[in-house]
């Protein structure tokens, strides 16, 4: 449980801190000068920051210091990520630097690089797990791809079918039936065509463990043919040289970042149908953890999960609900059409009423994890 948490924290951190690195680090290319870019959540221990006379210097606590010039890069308690202050939550004035003084397009640009950043984690994360190896189906692979430890594995399994009653699982690998093994899912298809009736002997390994299941072959109402109701296929895990890895990650991160918009299109939809929240959607507590039982097997599923998580956290951040990155451009582009902004009284009492709703929406879930789990 220990190393669970921890694991779950650093990916946490890891993903915070590179979101607001994006906004930190495109700020400063834009030419302003953030108050400060800190690792972890206050209270501060304290910074680096550079005086009037441009020599660095060291502060602790957390009072900024009177002589400050620029950024200050502060280090804090709570090593959860990080934050940046570029100043969107306070006074303009006449500075020409501030973040509301700013041009629309600057602005947009800003709140957004963060959700860039995370999809860029993602698709770092993907690549590199491609280069190590990742687990997939290996038919129809390009050339040049290394495939190692080749399994047939059941990729679904059927409702109301004789391998769902014997407990075959998503992901279980078939060593054998009836003591044969098979070098490919052709030669098991042919193996039990035509055994109706019968009960075979299928060995599985499920992570470290195997585990034998007598199962009675069935004629399969879908197909009109002898099985026990699960859809399989020929897996491996998969290499690829450095720069094809680079190209399939990044088409990866955008096939799993559209998959996930689709399930938050139909998540949204339930919600205002007034058909709830799914029981699978999950909270901290759920998504620490699915970090402990993706983290059991191995790193490279590892890698996947942070970069599954990544994308989601850019996705959610870049919805257009007040105090998210997308409700700040939301408020952007009213601004440009209407050619003045919102009043800043009424902007902030958004962003307010957002983040608390954000946060009881946090219990909630979280509530319902500790339910399920407890259970």
């Amino acid at each position: 449980m220990f190393t669970t948490i921890i694991t779950f924290l650093i990916i946490l951190a890891v993903l915070v801190f590179a979101h607001e690195l994006g906004h930190f680090w495109t700020a400063k290319k834009l030419g302003l000068i953030p108050k400060e870019f800190g690792f972890g959540f206050p209270p501060r221990i304290g910074g680096f920051y550079k005086g009037t006379e441009g020599k660095w210097r060291w502060v602790w606590g957390t009072k900024r210091p009177s002589d400050a010039f620029g950024t200050l890069y502060s280090i804090n308690w709570l090593p959860l990520g990080g934050f940046v202050n570029i100043g969107e939550d306070e006074e303009a004035g006449g500075d020409p630097k501030h973040f509301k003084n700013q041009k629309p397009w600057k602005r947009t640009i800003i709140l957004s690089a963060g959700v860039v950043m995370n999809l860029l984690v993602a698709a770092v994360f993907i690549s590199w797990g491609f280069m190590i190896g990742l687990p997939q189906t290996i038919s129809g692979l390009p050339d040049g791809v290394q495939v190692r430890d080749k399994n047939i594995q059941v990729l679904q399994v059927l409702p109301n079918t004789p391998a769902e009653s014997a407990g075959i699982q998503l992901g279980d690998i078939i060593l054998s039936i009836d003591g044969q093994s098979f070098t490919n899912e052709d030669s098991l298809q042919e193996y039990i065509a035509g055994k109706q009736g019968q009960e075979l002997k299928y060995l599985i390994r499920r992570g470290d463990q195997e585990t034998s299941f007598n199962i009675t072959l069935e004629t399969i109402s879908s197909t009109g043919e002898a099985g026990i109701g699960i859809a399989i296929a020929e897996t491996g895990i998969v290499s690829y040289p450095f720069f094809r890895a680079i190209w399939e990650g990044i088409a990866a991160t955008a096939g799993m970042t559209w998959y996930i918009i689709i399930a938050f299109a139909v998540l949204l939809k339930n919600l205002v149908m007034g058909a709830g929240v799914s029981a699978d959607v999950s909270g901290p507590v759920g998504i620490a953890v699915m970090t402990g039982q993706v983290a059991s097997l191995g790193f490279v599923y590892l890698l996947q999960f942070a970069a599954m998580l990544s994308i989601n956290l850019a996705i959610i951040n870049f919805l257009p609900f007040p105090a998210l990155d997308g409700g700040r451009v939301l408020f952007v582009i009213i601004e440009k059409l209407r050619g003045r902004p919102v009043p800043e009284k009424i902007e902030n009492a958004l962003h307010n009423a957002g983040f608390i709703l954000l946060i009881m929406l946090v219990f909630i879930v979280t509530y319902r994890d500790v339910l399920k789990f407890w259970h």
